[in-house]
């Protein structure tokens, strides 16, 4: 069972976006589920390489188009990509260094940072980003 879904709420309205949101999400769901089936180390490490590698991807395009549009909102966006980065790749550090409970620690910060980050700063740039073309 999921642990997070997509809700409408969460759309900014602009397809390339929200696609990729939701595959984030479906990423934590992945993570989640590894988690549940207690699978090996190996596996959990590979879907937490996925997840960062997504999350950075993801990163990276709304900020290029806050680059591209100049939205005066990118210095606090980027800083809290930042945020979510630095966390999740502690997580990884502890992870790898045996610790075995961080995926269930990172997988509620995700799901909480995910829920907020898509609802309230995401929601921010919508219109912005719309006004400069992007459906």
């Amino acid at each position: 069972m999921p642990i997070v879904s997509w809700k409408p709420e969460y759309s900014v309205g602009i397809n390339i976006i929200d696609a990729q949101h939701k595959k984030l999400i479906e990423t934590v769901n992945m993570l989640s589920d590894a988690i549940e089936k207690q699978e090996a180390k190996s596996v959990l490490s590979e879907v937490l390489n996925r997840l960062i590698a997504y999350v950075t991807f993801h990163f990276d395009l709304e900020e290029r188009y806050m680059l591209e549009f100049v939205y005066l909102g990118y210095s606090e966006h980027k800083e809290a990509h930042k945020y979510c980065t630095d966390k999740v790749l502690g997580f990884m550090k502890k992870f790898e260094a045996g610790e075995e409970m961080l995926p269930v620690e990172m997988l509620d910060f995700l799901v909480d940072w995910l829920h907020g980050h898509m609802l309230e700063m995401d929601h921010k740039y919508s219109a912005y980003f719309q006004e400069h073309g992007l459906k």
